[in-house]
């Protein structure tokens, strides 16, 4: 599945999400990750970043689809990040 990560986390944890996103997925921009997993991938990242965020505060949102193909992306301005290999 092609997923898209946004985070919106507490400074103090923000190096620590970064840090567990980088291993599953690509950097977009800022808070901003994407990239295809398996479902069990996609289950260990959830997981990993449930342990790491404060629930009562910190906000992750993912988008899912099928494939890359089903999405369309428009960037306007520096285009951040992009596809280099995940930690």
């Amino acid at each position: 599945m092609f997923v898209i990560l946004v985070y919106d986390t507490a400074a103090e944890r923000n190096p620590k999400v970064l840090k567990t996103c980088r291993k599953y997925l690509h950097w977009t921009q800022r808070s901003v990750f994407q990239g295809e997993l398996s479902a069990a991938q996609y289950r260990a990242l959830m997981t990993a970043l449930g342990s790491v965020i404060d629930p009562t505060y910190d906000s992750i949102v993912t988008y899912t689809a099928r494939s890359p193909d089903m999405v369309e992306s428009v960037t306007i301005g520096v285009a951040l990040g992009g596809p280099v290999d995940i930690l």
